[in-house]
């Protein structure tokens, strides 16, 4: 039996294995689950997703599981509970930023119904099919991303550019940028080249 071959990325870890083969790229409807990516990208600019992937369980714990409307209540005796927490990254403004994404993530829903319906509208309801012989094709940011991050900080979003956009638009299932020779490439959509 031949081994899988995966995105080279995917190498650094069992954890960040795991990750590749059952989240990373896998078209993602859950609102809740939609609030918790946009949280740890913004948590993640500026570091390796490994870290924040070791940190993820300290996180789900910090932010009361990502309920948005939890996270929207919280204030400045709840945002120095969580600059003290070891297990999530201690940025003031990475937190507080979670808190006013909260906010603005609340809003859409409440203007499209949900999230989700929100945030496919920008590849038009569907997964975007790449094609990269290597991970290190796929580009920093895109024009879907670009028009993203336009427009949800125009609804008051932080730490949401371009690139922090286009992550998550990988992360969950928006773009399929797996390696062509990645086995989940093709379980993901991609078609034979």
């Amino acid at each position: 039996m031949s081994e899988l071959v995966r995105c080279a990325w995917s190498c650094r870890s069992e954890q960040v294995r795991n990750y590749h083969d059952l989240e990373w790229g896998v078209p993602l409807h859950d609102d809740r689950k939609l609030f918790e990516f946009i949280v740890l990208e913004g948590a993640q600019a500026g570091l390796s997703w490994n870290t924040i992937l070791k940190k993820r369980d300290s996180y789900r714990a910090a932010f009361d599981g990502f309920e948005p409307e939890t996270v929207a209540t919280y204030n400045d005796g709840k945002i120095r509970e969580l600059m003290d927490n070891p297990g999530i990254v201690r940025n003031r403004m990475k937190i507080e930023s979670a808190v006013v994404n909260a906010r603005a993530f609340l809003a859409i829903q409440g203007q499209f119904g949900s999230f989700d319906a929100y945030m496919w509208r920008f590849v038009e309801g569907k997964p975007i099919q790449n094609a990269w012989r290597d991970y290190s094709e796929a580009p920093p940011k895109t024009r879907e991303s670009e028009a993203m991050s336009k427009d949800l900080k125009q609804r008051g979003f932080k730490f949401v550019g371009p690139t922090i956009c286009y992550a998550h638009m990988q992360a969950v299932g928006m773009v399929n940028d797996h390696a062509v020779d990645c086995f989940r490439w093709r379980e993901l959509g991609g078609e034979k080249i």
